[in-house]
C-alpha cells in the first residue's frame, strides 16, 4: 500500500513537471499589417505551429493579418494596454517610445542581409530590445521585412534628383521624413492601412517599401515606376505585451523564446526568397523596373549623411557608439 502511495505521487509530481499539465490554456491574438500571403504572415504561421507543440497544443496562436487590429500605433497600444498579446510590425514604428530604434533606419547603413542579421542579432539589437519593458513591450527578435525601394507614378528614379518634387508616403518616422527631405521629395507621413487608397487618388505620388510588401498589396496597379533604391534595410520586430508576458510562467516565456527563435530563421528565408521572386513578379505585371548605379547609390549616401549626423546626435551615446562600433565589426567581415 506505501508503494503505491508512493508510485502516485511519483506519478502526480511527474504530471506537475509537465508543460502539458502545468500550463493553463493561452490564447494570443498575434496582429500584424501584412497580407496573408506575405512573408510576415508565413513567419506567424510557423511561430504559431512551433509553440502549439511546443506546449501540448494548450499555447494558441490567432492571426490578425491584414491591419484588422489596427495601424502600427493602435496595435502598439493595445500591446501596452495589455488588449492584443502580439505584434510584428517593421521597427520603425518603435522610434515614438525609444528613439534609439530610429538606429535602424539610418539610410545606407548595411549593403546585405549577412550584415544585417549581424547587426540586429548581435550587442546593438539587443540593447535595443532592453528598451522596450519599461514601455510595456517585450521583443522575443528580429524578422526580414527587406530593403526598402521607392515606387512611383511619375518617373524612374535613376539618381537623387529624381526624387525632387516628389511626394512620397513615408513611415511616420522622423528619420525617413528628415532623409527624403533631404533629397528634396515632399514626404507624406501616413498609417500605411491608407496607403493604397491615396496612391490610387493621387494624394500622393509614390512611396518606399520592400518588393514583397509591393507585389503583395497590388501597389503595381497604381504605380508606374518601380526603383531599386535600397536606400534602407527593414526589420520587423516580434513584441509581445508586457502584461501578458508577465502572465506566462517561465516554461511558458521558455517555449515562446524557442519558438519566436526557430521561426525567425525561416521567416527570413521566405522573405528574402519573395523578394527576389517579386521583381519578376512586378515586372509581369506591367511596372517598369530599374536599378540605380553604383555611383549614383554613392551620391544618395552622400546626401544622406547630415540626416545620419543629425539624429545621432540626439540619441544616447552609449548607444550610438555600439551602434557605430558595430557598423565596423560586420563591414570587415
Amino acid at each position: 500500500m506505501k508503494f503505491l502511495r508512493t508510485l502516485a505521487l511519483a506519478s502526480f509530481c511527474a504530471c506537475l513537471a509537465s508543460p502539458s499539465w502545468a500550463q493553463q490554456e493561452r490564447v494570443i491574438r498575434f496582429g500584424h499589417l501584412n497580407n496573408a500571403d506575405h512573408p510576415v504572415s508565413l513567419g506567424v504561421k510557423r511561430f504559431a505551429e512551433l509553440l502549439a507543440a511546443k506546449s501540448g497544443g494548450k499555447m494558441k496562436v490567432q492571426e490578425y493579418p491584414a491591419s484588422q487590429l489596427g495601424n502600427e500605433m493602435q496595435q502598439q497600444s493595445a500591446l501596452q494596454g495589455g488588449v492584443q498579446q502580439m505584434s510584428a510590425p517593421a521597427t520603425t514604428s518603435l522610434a515614438g517610445i525609444v528613439k534609439e530604434f530610429g538606429l535602424v533606419d539610418f539610410p545606407f547603413s548595411v549593403s546585405d542581409f549577412a550584415q544585417a542579421d549581424a547587426l540586429l542579432d548581435g550587442p546593438l539589437g539587443q540593447a535595443l530590445i532592453a528598451k522596450l519593458p519599461e514601455k510595456g513591450l517585450v521583443a522575443l527578435g528580429y524578422w526580414d521585412l527587406g530593403f526598402r525601394n521607392v515606387t512611383n507614378s511619375k518617373r524612374p528614379i535613376t539618381r537623387p534628383e529624381d526624387l525632387e518634387g516628389l511626394k512620397i508616403r513615408v513611415i511616420p518616422n522622423p528619420v525617413f521624413l528628415e532623409t527624403f527631405k533631404a533629397f528634396k521629395a515632399n514626404p507624406v507621413p501616413m498609417p500605411f492601412a491608407e496607403l493604397y487608397g491615396a496612391l490610387e487618388s493621387k494624394a500622393v505620388d509614390g512611396q518606399e517599401n520592400p518588393y514583397a510588401v509591393i507585389l503583395s498589396n497590388k501597389f503595381f496597379e497604381v504605380q508606374k515606376f518601380v526603383s531599386a533604391t535600397n536606400h534602407v534595410y527593414a526589420a520587423n520586430i516580434v513584441l509581445v505585451s508586457k502584461k501578458f508576458w508577465d502572465s506566462l510562467t517561465p516554461g511558458e516565456q521558455k517555449m515562446m523564446n524557442e519558438a519566436a527563435n526557430e521561426a525567425r530563421g525561416y521567416q527570413r528565408q521566405v522573405s528574402r526568397a519573395a523578394a527576389q521572386k517579386a521583381v519578376g513578379e512586378l515586372q509581369a505585371k506591367g511596372a517598369q523596373f530599374n536599378e540605380l548605379s553604383a555611383s549614383e547609390q554613392v551620391r544618395m549616401r552622400e546626401i544622406a549623411k547630415p540626416v545620419i549626423d543629425k539624429f545621432a546626435a540626439q540619441y544616447d551615446p552609449a548607444i550610438v557608439t555600439l551602434y557605430s562600433s558595430e557598423l565596423a565589426r560586420i563591414r570587415k567581415q
